[in-house]
């Protein structure tokens, strides 16, 4: 089944140097954009990420130090990414634990302005944990009926996910074939920054999700024990969850 798209949508998936959405960087982009006649568009990129790339994240994606050692750096090549995303709603494969955080984190970090909130996100693998419950090679290999050959390429997995979803449409008589709809089903819970930490309650209130004011209200923390702001801001935390609480401090400031 094709997708009904109003936008157009971007599936992407990134190598990175490690799995810390806070400290690690990207090391390669790929993007594989669907517009709503299915006309497609692919971008890959591989990216100089500043950093060391760690083994265990070598042995993995197969990309080394010296690999990209003469890429260009995100901070090179992060508009030219913002333009090629314009106005697409994104997909990807534990895109909302992982590819997007890092991706925003990214972005703040070189001060290039790219609104995640006004996008739908599909997370196909979302929609297959609640049906399946296995892994993208497996999705895969489940619903397309063939072997992901060059797993951990960023471009392979990104074709993945785009064949996998159509499948899951075909499959599954539940799926809206929408974007909006899609967006909905595979979102595991209302958070407020992308990395889980801060989540709105059953009122809409924005609230802790972790340690010892889990669940409760943020401004009212940040009211009765201003020391959490800074403890916040100084640790091992998102840049993202760090703007977010901070534009909660404004706004109770403000109001």
């Amino acid at each position: 089944m094709e997708l009904n798209l109003k936008n157009p949508i971007a599936f992407f998936d990134l190598e990175t140097t490690g799995i810390n959405v806070a400290k690690d960087r990207i090391i390669e982009i790929s993007i594989l954009k669907i517009d709503p006649g299915g006309k497609e568009d692919h971008l890959t990129i591989r990216i100089n990420p500043t950093i060391p790339i760690s083994p265990e994240a070598s042995q993995i994606h197969g990309i080394y130090d010296e690999d990209i050692e003469d890429a260009l750096t995100f901070a090179e090549v992060a508009k030219n990414l913002v333009h090629f995303l314009e106005g697409c709603d994104l997909s990807g494969y534990n895109a909302s634990k992982f590819d997007i955080p890092l991706l925003a984190e990214e972005f703040l970090r070189v001060n290039v302005e790219f609104d995640f909130k006004r996008r739908k996100v599909i997370d196909v693998q979302v929609i297959f944990h609640k049906m399946e419950q296995r892994t993208l090679s497996a999705a895969y290999k489940f619903y397309c009926k063939k072997e992901l050959k060059e797993a951990h390429s960023a471009e392979a997995d990104a074709h993945a996910t785009y064949e996998i979803l159509k499948a899951q449409l075909d499959r599954y008589n539940i799926l809206e074939n929408d974007v909006d709809a899609l967006s909905k089903f595979s979102t595991i819970a209302e958070s407020v920054d992308f990395a889980g930490r801060i989540v709105y309650n059953k009122n809409g209130v924005e609230v802790f999700n972790f340690g010892k004011h889990k669940g409760v209200p943020v401004e009212e923390v940040l009211k009765n024990e201003p020391s959490y702001y800074s403890w916040m801001m100084n640790g091992d935390f998102p840049l993202y969850t760090k703007k977010v609480l901070t534009e909660i401090k404004l706004r109770a400031f403000n109001n």
